[in-house]
């Protein structure tokens, strides 16, 4: 069996076709469960914590082979071709380098959650977010090509806060928004951010009001400089908190 890198913890709940819910330690004298080396037939699922899960499926040899489940339905389909044509990949967890499978992006499908794409691989070049939803062509992201060479799916959160700063190194006057924010100028009063420091939550920060322009990931952590978030200057226009929903 493959080595997942996933935690099993004392929660986990071991889920199979002859018992389907069995935890540890009070497996019942009896109980049919079949081991991974006995499984020919039919796939059984254990349900680690939080919601992953380890799903085993049968293979055509003997024995078993293994498979983890990284985020179910956290899926984002590319397509080559607009209108969801063409040659497509689908990826459901962080990849840093698309290239190999597929030369161009023209149409995106999101099933569930938000991600971020990046025009060059390693995660560099203009960023698009997006979440739910169908975007037929690349424009609907607001890309300024076809090109998409990876791909960071954005975790949730349930609350989110960050601290903006006027001047370096967390100098000059700062403020903490909790909410979304379309036009840090008529809010703030200002529309220059020179280092910020993400306490909770993802977001998204625009280089022009009202969600448009240039778009940076913000990540919670230490930012000392807009350098360190991948702009060329403190120009912000809004902020966005990454939801599910809006």
């Amino acid at each position: 069996m493959a080595n997942t890198g996933l935690p099993i913890t004392p929660s986990t709940a071991m889920k199979c076709p002859q018992n389907p819910t069995v935890e540890p330690g009070k497996i019942p004298a009896g109980a049919q469960c079949p081991s991974l080396t006995s499984i020919h037939h039919q796939p059984w699922e254990v349900s680690l914590s939080g919601s992953r899960s380890l799903r085993v499926l049968p293979s055509l040899e003997s024995g078993a082979r293994a498979s983890v489940l990284s985020s179910p339905g956290f899926v984002i389909t590319f397509y080559e071709d607009r209108g969801f044509q063409g040659h497509h990949y689908e990826c459901s967890s962080d990849h840093s380098n698309l290239q190999p499978y597929f030369s161009r992006c023209n149409s995106v499908r999101v099933d569930s959650g938000c991600w971020m794409l990046y025009e060059q691989p390693n995660y560099l070049g203009c960023q698009y977010f997006l979440r739910r939803g169908d975007y037929p062509d690349y424009q609907q992201w607001m890309g300024l090509s076809d090109a998409v060479r990876s791909c960071r799916l954005i975790p949730h959160a349930g609350s989110h806060r960050i601290r903006l700063y006027e001047r370096e190194d967390y100098r000059g006057q700062m403020v903490e928004i909790t909410e979304d924010c379309p036009s840090l100028q008529d809010r703030l009063h200002f529309n220059e951010i020179y280092s910020l420091h993400v306490l909770e939550g993802s977001w998204v920060l625009y280089e022009m009001p009202n969600y448009r322009g240039r778009q940076y990931l913000l990540r919670p952590g230490d930012y000392r400089h807009y350098h360190d978030w991948g702009a060329t200057s403190a120009r912000v226009g809004s902020l966005r908190r990454v939801m599910d929903y809006y």
